[in-house]
């Protein structure tokens, strides 16, 4: 561990998330309780998480399968764990071994071999969809034209639950300039509910430099990663 990464207090680092979590919710005319903080541990080692957890974190976030599971086995259970990074098709059955929701579901042939696991293990995996409401071309999701679609799709596969839709908004110093992205997911979340009778309970959007925008927008799950545990080692 770096003396940069010894610094870090993760547990005050939580207190203020936290704090700003409940300034944002407010301006939105909602309570803190009704947003869900994901602490993302990408490149964090377990000793990291179980500060985060001992901080009153409940959900954890991690980009990749393996480096998932073998930290969800230092860590042992009493957490939910979430994928948030990209899912190829054939770490589909591992991520449904891992993980609790998957939040970056953005084709049909994705969530069908999920399902396939999920099913042959007796279980159903919580997803959400994954949208590209920025239009870059470096970002996965489905397209918000192609989002109806999907929905239907997706809401067929026997094995999988579709909780909600997540997107990533543009990276820019300005957090407001992710602002339309953010408004468009949520009317993308709005029309379908109303169109399909879909719950779509959940809205994830928001990271640690955009956060406040998400919820004002309202967003209902956020992840969180340096705002908590600080840049990251490598």
């Amino acid at each position: 561990m770096s003396s940069a990464e010894r610094d870090v207090d993760v547990a005050a680092n939580v207190a203020r998330i936290r704090e700003r979590i409940a300034a944002a919710a407010a301006r939105s005319g909602r309570a803190a309780s009704d947003v869900l903080l994901v602490a993302v541990s990408k490149q964090m080692n377990a000793a990291r998480v179980r500060e985060a957890i001992s901080a009153g974190v409940t959900d954890i976030g991690e980009n990749y399968v393996q480096e998932a599971a073998q930290k969800r086995a230092e860590v042992g259970e009493g957490v939910r764990w979430h994928l948030v990074g990209h899912l190829q098709r054939n770490k589909a059955a591992h991520a449904v071994e891992t993980f609790d929701i998957i939040q970056t579901v953005d084709s049909l042939r994705i969530a069908q071999a999920m399902g396939r696991r999920a099913q042959a293990a007796g279980r159903t995996i919580d997803v959400l969809l994954q949208v590209n409401t920025s239009g870059e071309e470096s970002k996965f999701g489905v397209a918000p034209e192609a989002l109806p679609r999907l929905l239907d799709e997706v809401l067929g596969v026997p094995g999988v639950r579709v909780r909600g839709l997540m997107t990533i908004g543009r990276w820019d110093p300005d957090p407001e300039a992710a602002r339309p992205e953010f408004r468009l997911l949520a009317d993308l979340a709005r029309r379908l509910r109303e169109r399909t009778g879909a719950q779509l309970e959940w809205l994830s959007m928001g990271m640690s430099h955009d956060f406040e925008v998400a919820i004002e927008e309202g967003a209902n799950l956020v992840r969180i990663g340096t705002g908590i545990f600080g840049p990251r080692g490598r």
